[in-house]
């Protein structure tokens, strides 16, 4: 149930649309439109009528009417009309289409139905026909006429070719097809040897044109068929008068025509026309040709009586006149040079080959010759050649020579060519401007003194220059300041342009001028170099661009440079030079340069150079490196001197006295030196290093004379004060170690009074490593001082490892007494003064 409730609106709505088609076709609606055919932009109105009675389906429900323009929706107004019909009428003010379909639709419970449809078309009246011709085809006397149609009317067109004769009405002589412009009127419609009138009519549905009538004898615009050439000869001989001879085509036999003759050589650009040939067949003459060339004759005719159509040119006919003996003189240029030893003259001869006028014919070689040719006898030549110049030896002091043409004809008259010194006045103000792109204008003030002639030279500048020959031209007249030079001129290449005044004597000395026919851009730009960098500029060079790549005159070169922020600079550089130097530049900045090359048309930029400039320039870090090596140089030096100079290296590392190494510890008094010292067998394997000794003074009077000291008197059975020591160096960080210190010594008679001799403490030297530091010590006794030696101390030990302290000595031997032997001072004190001292106590 549920699916067939689904396809019941389905199939009322195609029973719908099927009603009203057949409704409409029966009747049901209408659409009118106010005209089919309307002008280009103007209004169109419609209507659509929908009878509901008509329609089936329709009756009892409401209408709704649409509009559709192709497939474009416009809006209408609907009302009701009269009987029951729905209306709904629609206006398009501008109507821009040529062709459209304008469909009425109507809507009905949701559904849309086209019911009418009118076709509405929009163009143009149709354009006015023009340039009506018409021309007489005597092979079967029909008459085509052509014209031009104008603008397209957008809408369909009808176009007839109308003739009237003088007295028959217009009828219509025929109708183009496939839409051209022509068409042919046949023989039986025409009436020849009478005035008719022709025009074209084209209608559409907007209205009807007609062209200009043209009124014409239809023999008058018949096109005759070309006649025919028959022979051309020369006549007489060694004249520039031929004979030509024709006859004209059958169809044209009964007529009395008018003819045209033309003809030219092949180095001609145009034709020359040779007009009033009248008859129907004949000969005609013509003069004024040049001798030994080709030329190619043509013919055309028509009737005499009209000013119809000329027929077509007759076939081609070539001729070739006779030759005959070259004539003038030919344009000569040349330079001469020393030989050298031989007494020679080498000449090199240019010149210019006759032109045709002067030719008459195919010039087959020239002769120079010394002296000219004279009746009976003819010179020696020096040049034959069949080219345009030669070089050849002559004897010193020649000064002519004779230069002629020859053909198969004969010998032209010899030219007198004098060979000139260059030393003659220059032209003065010469300039050359562009005369089109392949030719040059050469202008120049007129010198003071009057010239014969004027030569005028020129070379292509290239990077391989050659010689050209042919680059040069002779200007006769010599009162002339301009000539045109053509010849191998080419756009965008300098050439360098000489021009010599010819005077009657002399050859003037030359004047230069380089010029472009035309310029535009370079081709390329120099690629540029890197010469040198420092901190704050550049010097870049580049090399000139090839003269044929530069394409003008290079009128500067700008040269751009920016960073990395894009500050961009520019420099502009005289053409002349190959190198610039950019200054102001940022210190270890990276920077990238181009050059662009400039004519006058146009410039054009180079590749990118990058460069990065140096933090230092050169004078800078040579400075440095010499700073260094001073400084370096000046250290060696203060070092050299801290080990040579013992001054200056005391004012730094100051000497301290070693007793051990000193004099003084070795000196031996002059009683013992007789006297074999007894030392004990076995001695300390070191020696120590002493930074202390304090010599105490014996008892008055009783001083070693040895020591050179006077004795000083002193209270009998008193000790004397105490000596200070003559040397004292206190050891480094300990304020007490390494000096001797004076102590209270007990005297002989026990009093409580003691001397203390001698003490000596080890300690190292300074700025050296410290070993454990070696004591020596004496030790205070009350015996007297060195008295007697069996009572003396064993030898002295290295009490410091023995834990004695300083003040003390253990066991009951007394202070351990060094040897005499290894101290000689002190075994000078117990030989000059051992009855004086007394035994000290220790402490």
């Amino acid at each position: 149930m549920a699916r067939r409730g689904a396809g019941t609106p389905f199939l009322l709505r195609l029973s719908l649309l099927l009603l009203l088609q057949l409704g409409g076709t029966l009747g049901c609606a209408s659409v009118a439109v106010g005209s089919p055919v309307v002008s280009l932009g103007s209004a169109v109105m419609a209507s659509c009528t929908i009878r509901s009675e008509l329609c089936r389906g329709l009756e009892q429900g409401k209408v709704q009417i649409t509009w559709m323009l192709d497939n474009e929706p416009v809006a209408g107004s609907q009302h009701q009309g009269p009987g029951g019909t729905e209306v709904s009428n629609l206006t398009l003010p501008q109507f821009n289409r040529t062709q459209a379909k304008l469909w009425c639709w109507v809507e009905w419970n949701g559904t849309k139905q086209r019911v009418g449809m009118a076709e509405i078309r929009a163009g143009y009246p149709p354009a006015k026909p023009f340039n009506l011709s018409c021309i007489l085809n005597l092979s079967d006397y029909g008459l085509t006429c052509r014209w031009e149609q104008g603008a397209d009317s957008h809408l369909p067109t009808s176009v007839t070719l109308k003739c009237a004769g003088s007295r028959a009405p217009a009828v219509t002589g025929c109708t183009p097809q496939g839409g051209h412009s022509h068409c042919t009127v046949p023989r039986r419609l025409l009436q020849l040897y009478r005035q008719m009138e022709i025009w074209v009519s084209a209608a559409n549905a907007l209205g009807t044109a007609e062209s200009e009538h043209l009124c014409i004898d239809p023999m008058d615009v018949a096109k005759l068929d070309p006649p025919a050439l028959q022979s051309i000869q020369s006549i007489p001989f060694q004249t520039d008068c031929i004979a030509l001879a024709w006859e004209v085509a059958r169809s044209n036999a009964h007529m009395e025509l008018q003819c045209e003759l033309r003809y030219r050589a092949p180095e001609d650009p145009a034709w020359a026309l040779v007009t009033g040939i009248v008859g129907q067949a004949g000969t005609t003459q013509r003069c004024g040709f040049l001798f030994g060339t080709q030329y190619h004759f043509q013919m055309r005719c028509r009737r005499s009586s009209a000013r119809g159509y000329w027929s077509e040119w007759s076939l081609g006919r070539n001729y070739t006149t006779h030759e005959k003996a070259p004539t003038g003189k030919l344009d000569a240029w040349w330079s001469a040079r020393p030989a050298g030893a031989g007494g020679q003259l080498e000449v090199q001869l240019c010149w210019k080959a006759p032109r045709r006028q002067e030719a008459n014919g195919r010039v087959l070689g020239y002769r120079v010759t010394l002296s000219p040719r004279r009746r009976g006898r003819d010179p020696r030549t020096i040049c034959n050649t069949t080219h345009t110049q030669c070089n050849f030896s002559a004897p010193a002091g020649t000064r002519r020579v004779y230069l002629s043409a020859y053909n198969a004809a004969g010998e032209s008259a010899a030219t007198e060519v004098v060979l000139l010194e260059r030393k003659g006045q220059p032209l003065a103000g010469l300039r050359a401007v562009p005369g089109g792109e392949r030719s040059l204008w050469v202008c120049w003030e007129a010198p003071p003194a009057p010239a014969a002639a004027y030569v005028l030279e020129w070379q292509r500048v290239s990077s391989e220059p050659s010689r050209c020959s042919a680059c040069w031209q002779m200007e006769r007249d010599g009162a002339a300041t301009a000539a045109l030079i053509r010849d191998g001129i080419e756009p965008f290449q300098r050439y360098n342009i000489s021009v010599y005044p010819l005077y009657k004597d002399a050859i003037g000395v030359p004047s230069n001028i380089a010029a472009y026919s035309k310029q535009k851009a370079p081709s390329y730009a120099p690629k540029l170099h890197l010469k040198s960098i420092s901190k704050s500029s550049a010097e870049l060079c580049w090399d000139p661009v090839p003269v044929e790549m530069q394409n003008g005159f290079i009128t500067s070169y700008t040269i751009f440079w920016a960073n990395s922020t894009a500050e961009v600079s520019s420099a502009t550089v005289n053409p002349s030079l190959s190198s610039f130097v950019i200054r102001e530049l940022k210190p270890s900045t990276l920077y990238k340069v181009h050059i662009m090359a400039s004519t006058a048309a146009g410039g054009t930029n180079g590749t990118s150079l990058t460069l990065v400039t140096i933090v230092l320039d050169d004078i800078e870090i040579q400075f440095l490196f010499l700073t260094l090596g001073l400084i370096f140089v000046l250290l060696i030096l203060l070092l050299i001197c801290f080990q040579k100079n013992g001054r200056v290296k005391q004012q730094f590392w100051p000497s301290i006295p070693d007793p051990a190494n000193s004099s003084l510890g070795k000196w031996v008094p002059a009683e013992l030196q007789q006297e074999p010292l007894q030392g004990p067998s076995v001695r300390e394997p070191g020696l120590a290093t002493i930074s202390t000794v304090t010599v105490l003074e014996r008892a008055a009077g009783k001083q070693p004379s040895a020591w050179g000291k006077e004795p000083a008197t002193t209270t009998a059975g008193t000790f004397p004060a105490l000596p200070q020591p003559y040397v004292r160096q206190e050891g480094p960080g300990m304020p007490g170690r390494g000096r001797a210190a004076a102590e209270p010594c007990q005297g002989p008679g026990g009093s409580g009074e003691t001397v203390q001799y001698a003490r000596v403490v080890g300690d190292g030297y300074k700025g050296q490593q410290h070993a454990p530091p070696r004591l020596y010590l004496r030790s205070s006794s009350t015996q007297p001082l060195l008295l007697d030696p069996s009572p003396s101390p064993k030898p002295y030990e290295n009490l410091w490892f023995h834990g004695a302290g300083p003040h003390g000595c253990p066991g009951d031997g007394g202070c351990p007494e060094e040897p005499p032997a290894t101290f000689p001072l002190l075994q000078g004190l117990r030989i000059s003064g051992a009855e004086e001292l007394h035994d000290c106590r220790t402490f």
